[in-house]
């Protein structure tokens, strides 16, 4: 069920070659559908919005933009039990991310002030998408962190189906400090949110994934809005050497792979007996799972196990990967997480399952995928934030400089920066 490639096999270079770029996406092949909603919507606002909605989703809302959604409602009508995960899990998410907050600096030196200010955008639209991947955590995790940056206006943008899901992802959104919910998905919605309609208004930042639709309009729109990143398929890479228990690894491999047919659970470990013993679990394991079709796809058309040499060829295969979600579970897992330069979220040591930063630990679980943590960061406060510089000097301070900035201003070739500051100096 999960392939096994070794570091002597021929195709072993290959594999993680493939692998390292599977963040490769083909957005050309609905581009030209993508662009022609983003159109429709720019130009007829709510008509068009409400056309595709009848079209893609079959439903007609009553109110696509909604800021009486009824969140507190929501929560209260949830079982003691659900509500309680629900608040001690934003709780949780809330401490983590106060610890992000940045106040800017400024010092002065020599008759110069200088610094930064920082201050949150004004409003951010959390995407949240339909079907099979319908999240209240991802809501927490991404309007938390937009809460506590100072966004006065977050918008919950998701298409709601009237059933007891919505109670679920309308309390997540009453936790988080959701201001309004607008009732639509897809492209459409993206748009809507980007170029703003006659009810609902335009954003400054989209974040959360969707499928190539949306992850296609996210990526047409940026420029005129900001986005988070393009989200694909999850994924986890486990690290493992001779003290990792197979049955352990195998469960958190499947954790993974019940997301999606394309989600990547990947195996890094020293043994080929290991990676052998860790394929008869997932077998079993499989077996027993409510979403099996879904995991045994993902296991068998995106898992693989890669049996390396030695801890150091498990942090290059980490590092080449830079993988979403990275759990090692190995001898001494936290000197060999400080040599891992590329990893979403790492998850360090035996007990530490990746299903806690899902829901419980803190940090958001919105993270890059498809290797973009090479370039990218896990969503948190400073995703919601602009800053300003500072700059102010008082007349000595620019006298004592002036040769240096004319000088150079004259370098360039760009005479009235200089006369700028001859102006003032000779005052």
């Amino acid at each position: 069920m999960l392939p096994i490639v070794a570091h002597d096999s021929p195709v072993f270079e290959a594999t993680l070659a493939r692998l390292a770029s599977r963040g490769e996406v083909d957005f050309e092949k609905v581009e030209g559908p993508v662009r022609a909603i983003l159109a429709e919507v720019r130009r007829g606002g709510d008509a068009a919005v409400r056309s595709f909605i009848e079209r893609f989703e079959h439903r007609s809302p009553e109110v696509l933009h909604r800021a009486n959604y009824g969140g507190a409602a929501a929560l209260a009508r949830l079982e003691p039990a659900t509500r309680g995960v629900l608040e001690r899990a934003a709780e949780r998410i809330a401490r983590f991310h106060e610890h992000q907050r940045d106040g800017g600096f400024r010092y002065t030196e020599n008759g110069v002030t200088l610094g930064t200010r920082t201050q949150a955008v004004e409003r951010a639209a959390i995407y949240a998408p339909g079907g099979k991947a319908r999240y209240p955590s991802s809501v927490l995790m991404a309007a938390i962190p937009a809460r506590i940056a100072g966004v006065k206006h977050i918008l919950l943008v998701t298409p709601l189906g009237g059933n007891d899901d919505d109670d679920l992802l309308l309390a997540a959104a009453h936790l988080a400090g959701v201001t309004s919910v607008v009732d639509a998905g897809g492209a459409q919605a993206i748009a809507a949110v980007a170029y703003g309609t006659e009810s609902i208004p335009r954003v400054d930042k989209i974040v959360g994934p969707g499928n190539i639709y949306v992850a296609t309009a996210k990526r047409l729109v940026f420029g005129t809005v900001s986005i988070d990143s393009i989200a694909g398929p999850s994924e986890i890479l486990v690290l493992a050497d001779h003290t990792a228990d197979a049955r352990v690894v195998a469960a958190d491999l499947l954790s993974q792979a019940e997301h999606d047919e394309a989600a990547y659970p990947l195996l890094a470990c020293t043994s080929h007996a290991f990676a052998e013993a860790v394929a008869r679990e997932l077998e079993a394991q499989v077996a027993l799972l409510p979403r099996r079709a879904i995991a045994e796809a993902s296991v068998r058309m995106q898992g693989v196990a890669l049996v390396v040499r030695d801890a150091d060829a498990l942090v290059d295969v980490a590092n080449r990967l830079a993988a979403e979600h990275l759990s090692i579970q190995t001898e001494d897992a936290h000197a060999l997480a400080d040599r891992v330069e590329r990893a979403g979220a790492i998850f360090v040591g035996h007990a530490t399952p990746e299903a806690a930063g899902d829901y419980f630990a803190g940090p958001s679980h919105v993270l890059p995928t498809g290797g973009a943590v090479r370039f990218g960061s896990p969503l948190g406060v400073y995703d919601f934030l602009t800053r300003s510089s500072i700059v102010a000097y008082d007349a000595a301070a620019l006298a004592s400089q002036s040769e240096d900035i004319t000088a150079f201003a004259r370098l360039e070739g760009l005479e009235a920066h200089a006369r700028a500051v001859d102006v003032r100096v000779k005052r």
